[in-house]
């Protein structure tokens, strides 16, 4: 089993900062809010993104992929009484020439392989989409 270590500080009554390895995430832990830091319901999409994104790069070179670029655009909805991702849209935007068939394999094992993604899946709505990039062949 791999595991993993994160540590989190809070710096003052704005924010705080997140460690790991040599890495650190300032986090907006103000009940004001503030611009420049992601709060946890955003740190939270961010991760699904980024797991996405790894599955990707993890699993092209696996099925011979080519692709040049990817976004992923997420969007959660909050519940408020009990506090609760109720669900979370996204859409998987990938800069390639490979087919509308290959596209579809390539969002299955991004589903079916990705840590964080299959354990909010578990837990709520979790549905999307992959598209080509506009401009791709």
């Amino acid at each position: 089993m791999l595991e993993y270590n994160v540590t989190a500080k809070r710096l003052d009554s704005h924010g705080s900062v997140a460690s790991c390895k040599n890495a650190h995430v300032t986090l907006d832990t103000d009940v004001n809010g503030r611009l420049d830091a992601f709060n946890p319901a955003e740190l939270f999409l961010a991760a699904i993104a980024a797991c996405m994104i790894k599955g990707i790069e993890r699993v092209a070179p696996i099925i011979q992929f080519d692709f040049r670029n990817v976004e992923v655009r997420l969007h959660g909805l909050r519940r408020d009484s009990p506090p609760f991702m109720a669900s979370i849209s996204y859409e998987l935007i990938v800069d390639t020439d490979e087919t509308d068939r290959r596209l579809d394999l390539l969002h299955q094992n991004v589903r079916k392989y990705g840590t964080i993604s299959n354990t909010v899946a578990a837990a709520t709505e979790l549905k999307g989409s992959i598209r080509r990039a506009s401009g791709a062949a």
